[in-house]
């Protein structure tokens, strides 16, 4: 079967870290795969599914990714495959509309419990239709789909569940990084690895290490438009020392596996693979009682209330203060990720595209 996903970008995030991790794999798995880009920046995403022999269609670095022309680039590509499987806001709409008259078979990805456009009126129109557009909308977690369906109403369009995955013994078998331990000898380490979005609030996090011992240093793995927002921010707060930009990473698994906690302190997420990525190294993963997050690491991980600083480092002081209760999390922890392997989530979609 030759099938094309199509997404904004290879930039930092959860969707694009899914491309590299899942195309290889629906390859492998005997169906003829490619990858279409609205903007072809180079990116070590983009230079990773490459070196995995994954052929990339790109409409140029820097192309705008609401730019109305992609819908006609568009057409002229997808009249080759048989499935169309998109991913994030423009690719999604400008597919749906690419079809028109193609007929191809439609499939996209939800990753998010949230999307701002549904509390729009108009937006939420245009939303419902663009869906009804879709052979499958795929949930990433029960939450969204439990907020999609609430969206969509009494609507007849096919939805289903899988859940992201992650190679869990690739990060379980990670050697940890030596440069963590460089930057800050004899520290207590706090990682979290996500883009530098409104929604992912670092902002928190930055907070949390105000009220934390001068030997715990934060690492914040990722890029974004908020990233200067939040150096301003740990600027102010006297923080530069001990919180620590390290901006775009390949060696995301080495840096987990040397840190002393894993952390995400999203306002919302889908199903966070970065979560699920923090919890196979072994470590204590502590996360924002969200949507997203809850379902994951509730009985497993920490939960903290949302947007409280002062609870996230107390939870904290809690683990660092008892050792018994640190190895029995990080056990949970390693157990629950075993539970997102890959393997499922990529026998999940080539039953989608089968059926």
């Amino acid at each position: 079967m030759k099938i094309l996903h199509v997404i904004t970008s290879l930039r930092t995030g959860g969707a694009e870290k899914l491309m590299v991790d899942l195309l290889p794999r629906l390859r492998d798995a005997g169906h003829e795969v490619a990858l279409c880009l609205f903007d072809g920046i180079r990116t070590p995403f983009y230079d990773d599914i490459v070196a995995k022999g994954i052929k990339v269609y790109d409409f140029g670095a820097g192309n705008s990714v609401y730019s109305l022309r992609n819908i006609f680039r568009l057409r002229r590509l997808m009249r080759s495959f048989d499935i169309v499987h998109t991913h994030n806001t423009s690719p999604q709409f400008f597919s749906a509309l690419a079809n028109v008259g193609l007929g191809k078979r439609l499939v996209t990805t939800e990753h998010n419990t949230h999307n701002r456009r549904r509390k729009w009126p108009g937006f939420a129109m245009v939303d419902r239709r663009m869906y009804s557009s879709y052979d499958t909308v795929i949930c990433i977690s029960d939450q969204a789909e439990t907020n999609l369906r609430q969206f969509l109403g009494k609507s007849k369009i096919n939805i289903t569940t899988i859940y992201n995955g992650v190679d869990v013994s690739y990060f379980a078998n990670a050697l940890p990084s030596g440069e963590l331990e460089r930057i800050a000898p004899g520290s207590k380490k706090l990682i979290m690895v996500a883009a530098f979005r409104p929604q992912k609030d670092q902002k928190t996090l930055i907070e949390a290490m105000r009220q934390l011992p001068e030997d715990f240093y934060l690492f914040l793995v990722g890029e974004g438009d908020c990233m200067e927002e939040c150096k301003t921010l740990s600027a102010s707060m006297r923080l530069t020392d001990r919180v620590h930009f390290m901006g775009r990473r390949s060696d995301v698994a080495e840096l987990l596996k040397a840190s002393d906690y894993v952390v995400m302190s999203s306002h919302y997420e889908g199903l966070s693979l970065s979560s699920v990525e923090g919890m196979s190294v072994g470590k204590p993963f502590i996360a924002s009682d969200v949507d997203g997050l809850r379902e994951v690491v509730k009985g497993y991980g920490i939960l903290f209330p949302h947007e409280d600083s002062a609870a996230l480092a107390a939870e904290i002081m809690k683990l660092e203060e008892d050792r018994e209760m640190y190895e029995s999390i990080s056990g949970r922890c390693r157990e629950r990720a075993g539970q997102f392997d890959i393997t499922a989530m990529v026998s999940g979609y080539c039953d989608i595209y089968q059926s």
